[in-house]
């Protein structure tokens, strides 16, 4: 009797497990269990007819839009053009963002290196700190030391390498599109701080500090590896930490910061490649086969994603183990970043957790809208020549107001 009630038993939880498996992944009930579900190449996402949503969707919004609202349980609960490619502008730095995360812990940092060999040769190498100045780099070369002949190598990419495809002449003018290199001094918003410029204050500090020595300051695009096989780092400054680098750059959508941590946690200074975004999102079991990643930033307008993919990534994360550290980078409805005079008087003011999107012909809005403690997963974009920003502002508030479909 007690083997025909194990036997029973046993085919219960084979016949049920299923179902409770799912249960526990959309209630968030076993931590280990959720960040499984979240590197697990699969979706537990599904379709509910809501006509108060759909309604709501179809009588306020033209074709220029595409919208995907997804609940807490994971459901589809209203969706239009959801299958549109779009340009997403910055909604785009949502996806990298999480990228990066994904490969660093929020409490790294990225460094600036002096390194030295035997025979008097240093290297200036960097990884983009964002916030890199010269007096940084006053504290690297203080480390120098006198000798007859001093040769320091600048280790940065080719130029060919500073602009991301699809970055408009336009752009590369202004601050919001500066070059992304390795050695930038305050993130290259300065047109007049670039390689060149750092070439010769460099070599001005070093003659002037040792004017019996002579000092050669060479730059090096190719092979940077070859070069310091040999050499040892002397002195180094660091970045802020990474959760400070990725919150400039969702809440404030810093577009060098966005680039300059995706390149290193993807180790693609060398070459302006994204496509990894692309294999990292496939791997966890999202529709991507149409899609096109040309920057991490969303400067470039020949990105194309649809807000299907946008709400169902936001969803996934809610099971990453990072999920609170990633929300804590977005900017908040009506409190701060790019959101901060949004809304203020609204009661939705500390309620949407999110990112803009801007571009011409362009606005983007994706995040999480909490109400009553629970998220609806939200992710609209219009592309158009008439941009309405004020059109998806009232949309989210006539979200938020009706009657939440279960």
């Amino acid at each position: 009797m007690k083997k025909l009630y194990l036997y029973l038993l046993f085919i219960l939880l084979i016949v049920f497990s299923p179902f409770l498996l799912k249960y526990l992944l959309i209630n968030h009930k076993i931590g280990i269990l959720n960040n499984i579900y979240f590197n697990f190449p699969t979706l537990i996402n599904s379709k509910k007819d809501c006509v108060n949503y759909d309604k709501l969707l179809k009588n306020s919004l033209d074709n220029s839009f595409s919208v995907s609202i997804i609940n807490e349980k994971g459901k589809l609960i209203g969706s239009y053009n959801e299958n549109q490619l779009m340009v997403p502008a910055s909604n785009l730095k949502l996806i990298s963002t999480a990228y990066v995360l994904s490969k660093y812990k929020y409490k790294n940092n990225l460094k600036t290196s002096l390194l030295k060999t035997r025979r008097y040769n240093y290297y200036l190498i960097g990884e983009g700190d964002p916030d890199l100045n010269y007096s940084d780099i006053n504290n690297l070369l203080s480390k120098i030391e006198e000798n007859k002949n001093i040769n320091l190598n600048i280790l940065e990419i080719n130029e060919k390498n500073y602009w991301p495809n699809g970055w408009t002449d336009i752009d590369k003018f202004y601050e919001y599109g500066s070059p992304i290199t390795t050695l930038a001094i305050e993130s290259n918003h300065n047109r007049s701080n670039n390689i060149n410029t750092l070439n010769d204050f460099i070599k001005k500090y070093l003659t002037k500090k040792f004017p019996d020595s002579k000092v050669n300051v060479n730059n090096i695009y190719f092979n940077k590896l070859f070069y310091i096989r040999n050499a040892n780092e002397i002195h180094s400054v660091i970045s802020n930490p990474i959760l400070s680098l990725l919150t400039l750059a969702n809440s404030e959508s810093h577009n060098f910061t966005a680039e300059s941590l995706y390149k290193n946690a993807s180790n693609t200074w060398d070459d302006n490649n994204y496509y990894q975004l692309k294999i990292w999102l496939r791997n966890k079991g999202l529709p991507v086969k149409e899609l096109y990643f040309a920057d991490a930033s969303g400067l470039s307008r020949t990105n194309r994603i649809n807000t299907k993919l946008i709400a169902l990534f936001l969803d996934k994360m809610r099971y990453s183990k990072d999920f609170t550290t990633y929300q804590s980078t977005l900017s908040i409805m009506g409190v701060r970043g790019t959101l901060s005079n949004k809304l203020i008087n609204s009661e939705l003011k500390g309620k949407f957790f999110g990112k803009t999107g801007t571009l011409s012909n362009v606005f983007a809005l994706s995040g999480y809208l909490y109400k009553n403690n629970k998220p609806l997963i939200i992710s609209i974009i219009q592309n158009s020549d008439q941009i309405d920003r004020n059109k998806v502002f009232n949309l989210i508030e006539d979200i938020y107001s009706i009657k939440t479909c279960i």
